[in-house]
């Protein structure tokens, strides 16, 4: 019985030594995967295929994983002197979103794809950006941000990339050519204020024209027009304004049955003005 014990007793390290083994070949094959993520596996080298999301095992020494995430992923394309089709050198950066659609190809296909993406980015950005005059970078901005989507779309999809939008984030101009966009904005602005001037002018002129024939029709109602205007000169000034006459008998008489009429609106005029 003595001997049982002290044989237990020496193997108690043994057996504590292998279920450290146990414990640590099951930590090193159990693999956890997000929803939003995927696992690559490959045994001794050759690839087995996609894992996850979820729970799954893997031989310890034996099988290998790259763990790829799905979510979009955002890259800032630094900025990029380019010389535009019109030969105005600019400084465009832009910001790239992509995912990855077949984590498979991601890994077996390229050997980094954030890398390649970034750099993809780059040499596109300056190819588009240098097809197109300056006008159209300002102004055009919408088109030029599809085309590259487009581009960057299709030499990406060989690597299970999906690049899903570009956006251009600043377009910086020389000093130079801030002036003289400058000058050109105020230059627009003076010949729209001209052109407003020389309208109403035209719209004037128009009216004054119609006055012309009306009075041309009527006589007398050009000079009812021209004493009322003395009228309101010397009550202005308060003085008395003489001038001759050259009307008929019958004229006359029809001036002042014009003005007998026009009196009382004078007086009432005047009246407003004192009170």
């Amino acid at each position: 019985m003595v001997g049982n014990e002290i044989i237990g007793f020496q193997a108690l390290p043994l057996l504590a030594f292998i279920a450290l083994i146990v414990i640590t070949l099951l930590a090193m094959s159990i693999r956890v995967i997000r929803e939003y993520e995927r696992a690559v596996v490959f045994r001794l080298g050759r690839l087995l295929g996609v894992k996850g999301p979820g729970l799954f095992f893997l031989i310890p020494f034996i099988d290998s994983m790259v763990k790829v995430d799905l979510r979009i992923v955002a890259v800032d394309v630094p900025e990029q002197k380019i010389i535009t089709k019109d030969n105005v050198t600019v400084g465009v950066d832009a910001v790239i979103y992509y995912k990855v659609l077949d984590p498979e190809r991601s890994i077996t296909k390229i050997e980094n794809y954030h890398y390649a993406v970034l750099t993809l980015s780059q040499t596109t950005l300056r190819d588009v950006v240098g097809q197109v005059e300056l006008d159209d970078l300002l102004t055009k901005r919408d088109e030029i941000n599809k085309r590259l989507q487009e581009i960057l779309d299709l030499l990406t999809d060989p690597w299970g990339i999906k690049v899903t939008a570009v956006t251009l984030k600043e377009v910086k101009l020389p000093e130079g050519m801030l002036r003289a966009m400058a000058k050109q904005a105020e230059a627009e602005r003076w010949r729209r204020a001209r052109i407003i001037e020389a309208e109403g002018e035209r719209q004037a002129a128009s009216i004054m024209a119609e006055a012309a024939m009306m009075y041309e029709k009527h006589p007398v109602a050009v000079r009812l027009r021209e004493l009322q205007t003395l009228i309101e000169i010397a009550r202005e000034k308060n003085m008395v304004i003489v001038t001759p006459t050259t009307l008929g008998s019958n004229e006359m008489i029809g001036l002042m049955a014009g003005m007998s009429r026009a009196q009382p609106q004078l007086r009432e005029e005047g009246r407003a003005e004192g009170g």
